[in-house]
């Protein structure tokens, strides 16, 4: 087995799941999120530079998927045609949204992603949960990007140049 290999696996099986055992003692019991959120940083090349970039998509997501959870908790019409509209409309806008006006601040396949993951949490519980919720959704995604996502890299870089510089 590569060297390379063994310190990859060690930044993974090291540092999420020191995240995912110590974030219930916060309050956040949701480290899948996290998880969910560093494979976009990794999927998008590991550049850290894009790190930022990356957050402010996931917490456009929170924005989107509260509104569209909203939305269709408010309007009674039919259920099916009101998410299908509801998913086009503010599909496109994201699009359209994060490829003019925002593009140099946000990313936007963790905006989507961040959509889809807010919809799956949003839409199972009371509207009265929803601040906490939130909040805690987002420190979960700005982790996953941050901690799981750079701090895995940074921790990998520093491993390997402890293997292999100091022969």
């Amino acid at each position: 087995m590569h060297i390379e290999l063994l310190i990859a696996a060690a930044g993974i099986a090291i540092l999420p799941p020191i995240w995912a055992t110590l974030s219930p003692y916060i309050g956040i019991d949701m480290g899948w999120v996290s998880l969910a959120c560093a494979s976009v940083f990794v999927a998008n090349g590991n550049k850290v530079k894009d790190a930022g970039r990356i957050s402010v998509g996931f917490l456009m997501g929170i924005i989107w998927g509260i509104l569209v959870t909203y939305l269709l908790i408010c309007i009674d019409i039919n259920k099916e045609l009101l998410l299908f509209s509801i998913l086009f409309t503010f599909g496109g806008l994201a699009v359209i949204i994060a490829g003019t006006l925002m593009k140099k601040i946000v990313y936007l396949p963790a905006w989507l992603g961040g959509w889809a993951i807010t919809l799956g949490i949003f839409r199972t519980i009371p509207t009265n949960d929803w601040f906490h919720v939130g909040m805690a959704t987002a420190v979960s995604m700005v982790v996953g990007v941050f901690y799981v996502g750079v701090g895995v890299l940074k921790f990998q870089s520093l491993l390997t140049k402890m293997v292999f510089y100091n022969k």
